[in-house]
C-alpha cells in the first residue's frame, strides 16, 4: 500500500493533474472516479497506472481487477494519500493514469466540429459529450482552446473522449484538412444573416462555435465558409458556447435524417 503522499507515483499524478506541458511530455492524462474508469477499462484504453482505496465500491473493485487482468500496474493507496492526487478531492476511491491515444479518424468526414477559442473547461467538455451524442464524426482542437485532456475537461465529457477522435491541430493544418475532405464550414455568428435552420447541413460539414468571452477567432472567420445565427427573442445577447453547440449538431442532425 501507499501511504505517503511523498510517493513519487504520486507526484507524477498530481503534475499531470496541473499541468498542460506535462501532460503532452508524458504522453499521459487522468481520470477519476468508477464511472469514467469503468468506461475507459470498456473501451479498450491503454492505461498506464491505477490507483485504488478503501473507499472503492464492489462496482470500482471489479474496474481494478479488469486492469489488473490486462496487467497494469494497480497499487492501494491510503484514502487520504489519494484524495491528495485527486483533482475533485472525491475520487470515490479510484484514479487511473491513461496513455494519449487518438482514436482513428474515418477515411471519409462528412461532420466536424472545431471549438474555437473556447477557454472554459466545462463548456468543452459539454460539448465534446454532445458532440458524441450527435454522431459528430472527429472534433478539432485549435490553438487557443483549453487542453482536452485537462481534469474539468474530462469530467464534463463523460468519457466521449473514448468514443470521438479528439486531436489538436494548428490552424495551416485544419485549413489543408478542410481542403482535403471538401468540407464546407459553417461559423456560429450572432451577427450573421443566415439563419441556421435556413442553411444547407446535409453537404460534407464543418461547424465551429467561438467562445463566449472573445467570440470567434480571426482565423476561423477565414477558414468558414458561410456564417449563421441562432435567433433569440428577449434581451438575452448570447447563448451559452456549449448550448449553441447542442442547437447547431441537433440542426445537422435533424435535417439528415429527413
Amino acid at each position: 500500500m501507499i501511504t505517503s503522499s511523498q510517493n513519487p507515483r504520486l507526484k507524477w499524478i498530481r503534475q499531470l493533474q496541473d499541468s498542460n506541458r506535462e501532460r503532452r511530455q508524458a504522453g499521459a492524462f487522468v481520470i477519476e472516479g468508477v464511472r469514467l474508469v469503468e468506461e475507459a477499462l470498456k473501451r479498450g484504453w491503454p492505461a498506464c497506472l491505477v490507483l485504488y482505496s478503501d473507499e472503492i465500491n464492489e462496482r470500482g473493485r471489479s474496474v481494478v481487477q479488469g486492469f489488473q487482468q490486462q496487467g497494469v500496474e494497480t497499487y492501494e493507496v491510503a484514502s487520504a494519500v489519494l484524495r491528495s492526487a485527486s483533482d475533485t478531492g472525491t475520487p470515490q476511491g479510484l484514479l487511473a493514469v491513461l496513455q494519449a491515444h487518438t482514436l482513428p479518424v474515418p477515411s471519409t468526414l462528412d461532420f466536424v466540429f472545431i471549438p474555437d477559442s473556447v477557454r472554459d473547461p466545462g463548456n468543452l467538455g459539454t460539448m465534446l459529450r454532445t458532440a458524441a451524442a450527435t454522431g459528430v464524426q472527429a472534433v478539432w482542437i485549435p490553438p487557443g482552446t483549453v487542453d482536452p485532456y485537462s481534469p474539468k475537461v474530462l469530467r464534463s465529457a463523460m468519457g466521449a473522449h473514448f468514443c470521438l477522435p479528439v486531436i489538436v491541430h494548428e490552424w495551416i493544418s485544419l485549413r489543408e484538412l478542410v481542403q482535403l475532405h471538401s468540407l464546407y464550414c459553417f461559423l456560429a455568428d450572432s451577427e450573421a444573416a443566415s439563419v441556421y435552420t435556413g442553411v444547407n447541413f446535409r453537404r460534407p460539414v464543418v461547424v465551429i462555435v467561438g467562445g463566449e468571452a472573445e467570440g470567434a477567432s480571426q482565423e476561423a472567420r477565414m477558414l468558414a465558409s458561410e456564417t449563421v445565427h441562432i435567433p433569440m427573442s428577449g434581451q438575452v445577447e448570447s447563448l451559452n458556447a456549449a448550448v449553441a453547440a447542442a442547437v447547431l449538431f441537433y440542426e445537422v442532425v435533424r435535417q439528415r435524417s429527413q
